[in-house]
Formats: structure tokens, C-alpha cells, sequence
């Protein structure tokens, strides 16, 4: 496996929002993903903890850091459970998956 280094990008998600939720039909489609977002960004925070690049994610899963990419873009991508198990193994991490009943009006 190649000798990568993990260097975040950063990026202030609050001040994000703050501006983008003022443009029109934002913050209804981004209300609409809010499992994906949420799923994306432990996704990201394991592979940060891991001290992981997106290439050497992929060479464990055997695939491409484009399909990485893909894989870690909320909205962009419905991944099988199998993928997300292989994506959480090459991280160092379990997954798991659980219902929620809703909450009483």
C-alpha cells in the first residue's frame, strides 16, 4: 500500500450552511437528504480517524479513489450494504444498521 498521508481540507460546515440555507429550495432538498449527509459524514469522520486517503481506502476494497469519491458524496450514491461493510472493515470499523421506530405525535 502506498505511504499516503491524510491532510484535511478545511472546512467550517456551520458558516456553510448558514449561507447556503439563504438561497431558495436549499434547505428543503437539503432536509430531504439528511440520512445521507449523516451517513457521508461518519463515513468521512472514520476515514479521518483511520488517518486514511481515499486511494488507500479503495486499494483495501479493491476498487478506484473515484468510486471512493463517489461513495463518500451524500445524495450522489445509493451503496449496497455490502459496500458499506467493505468501506467500514477498511476504515477499522464495524457497521451497523438499525430501525428506529418513530416518535409518538
Amino acid at each position: 500500500m502506498a505511504d499516503l498521508k491524510y491532510k484535511p481540507v478545511p472546512h467550517n460546515h456551520a458558516e456553510f450552511l448558514a449561507s447556503a440555507r439563504k438561497r431558495q429550495g436549499f434547505a428543503e432538498e437539503y432536509d430531504s437528504l439528511q440520512l445521507e449527509y449523516a451517513l457521508a459524514g461518519q463515513m468521512l469522520k472514520a476515514r479521518a480517524k483511520a488517518g486514511m486517503t481515499q486511494d488507500a481506502v479503495a486499494e483495501r476494497m479493491g476498487t478506484t479513489k473515484s468510486a471512493i469519491s463517489r461513495l463518500e458524496a451524500a445524495g450522489r450514491h445509493a451503496p449496497s450494504l455490502a459496500t458499506l461493510k467493505k468501506y467500514a472493515a477498511a476504515v477499522g470499523c464495524d457497521l451497523q444498521v438499525k430501525l428506529v421506530p418513530h416518535k409518538a405525535a
